[in-house]
């Protein structure tokens, strides 16, 4: 397997994380830029190229919620998950402990 494809899956298994760790981390209020900063130093790098599309479909879904601050110099658009997204958020975090748990057991039988 070549550098490449072994990149698209981890990938690909980082991209469902990333809407997980969006919808913990604003439960309280923030905006892209430091959202970013926050997902990178909880271990989760993302692209600006990603996040963006991301918060926006996650708005369309009905789980952010978003407000402008025109208060500063330059406007800055932040989001807070809905209440749609803490259920979604409880959900997916349920889903990856089990996954984690079955990962785990699949590791045991190995042994």
């Amino acid at each position: 397997m070549s550098d490449a494809e072994f990149e698209g899956h981890l990938q690909e298994l980082r991209r469902g994380t990333v809407v997980l760790a969006s919808l913990q981390l604003l439960r309280t209020p923030g905006y892209g830029y430091g959202l970013l900063q926050q997902l990178a130093s909880a271990g989760f790098p993302t692209d600006a190229n990603t996040l963006y599309p991301l918060l926006r479909r996650l708005e369309k879904q009905g789980c952010l919620e978003s407000e402008w601050n025109t208060d500063e110099a330059r406007p800055r658009k932040f989001y807070r998950t809905s209440e749609t997204g803490i259920r979604l958020a409880k959900t997916l975090t349920a889903e990856v402990a089990a996954i984690a748990a079955a990962t785990a057991a699949l590791r045991e039988q190995e042994m």
